[in-house]
């Protein structure tokens, strides 16, 4: 069965709250672990080699602790989700890797970075919300759009992002967007952490759809026909690693 894999790779992407993503300037940024300057350069075959001892440490660090830990397959239990999502969190602290709330602020700032104006700014978002498989439930994208129209028709020329002076009257207009949503900047560490028990959830119901398919197709083997069906809260996924 490939439970393993399920477990490093694959994050559903069920994000309620898109004005976390579409606000990361106005935010609380969240830690990311981008390095700021590039490493020197290096031989194809010396970087190959770095790239791959990097991997397969991350790949050992990870199998290091989802060994240790017992995780129960039951996304409809609030403690199994919760435990697997604090075993995740480790994962990703100890093997270094990103979260996805880290992961989307990365590509935000490296598809936005030499972008110059405001509105060429929002488009690149919405693109990257749609790629993503990221919904905008809240309709905050629309509401920005709004706001950066009416800065824009009060000053009579299109936002520059360098513009501080009118930038400023945009970011008062999404101070009252996120007034209207109910949204805080405080309270940006508990989006994040509703965010992850989501993710967590989804990957669970994942894995337990994968563990039924694979034991179902196990018991139409002759050989297997007449075993118990196995309840898939009862696997121990460190037998499989």
């Amino acid at each position: 069965m490939a439970f393993p894999s399920r477990l490093l790779s694959k994050s559903k992407q069920l994000y309620g709250s898109s004005h976390f993503v579409m606000q990361q300037e106005r935010a609380i940024p969240i830690r990311f672990f981008a390095k700021e300057a590039a490493p020197p350069a290096l031989k194809g075959d010396e970087m190959l080699k770095n790239i791959f001892l990097e991997v397969k440490n991350k790949f050992e660090t990870a199998m290091g602790i989802l060994r240790k830990e017992k995780i129960t397959i039951d996304p409809e239990d609030p403690a199994a989700v919760s435990h697997y999502a604090k075993v995740m969190k480790t994962v990703r602290e100890k093997a270094d890797l990103f979260s996805e709330s880290q992961r989307i602020e990365f590509t935000i700032k490296s598809r936005t970075h030499d972008i110059v104006d405001a509105r060429t700014y929002l488009l690149t978002l919405k693109e990257i919300r749609i790629k993503r498989g990221l919904a905008d439930d809240l309709g905050a994208e629309a509401m920005m759009m709004d706001a950066l129209e009416k800065v824009e028709k009060e000053i009579k020329k299109p936002l520059m992002r360098n513009d501080k002076k009118n930038m400023a009257l945009l970011m008062a207009e999404f101070d009252k967007i996120n007034q209207k949503l109910g949204i805080r900047r405080e309270d940006l560490p508990k989006y994040e952490e509703q965010l992850e028990m989501k993710i967590a959830k989804a990957q669970l119901e994942e894995l337990k759809k994968d563990a039924v398919e694979a034991m179902e197709t196990q018991r139409k083997r002759e050989e297997f026909k007449d075993e118990p069906v196995v309840d898939v809260k009862s696997l121990d996924l460190r037998n499989f690693l």
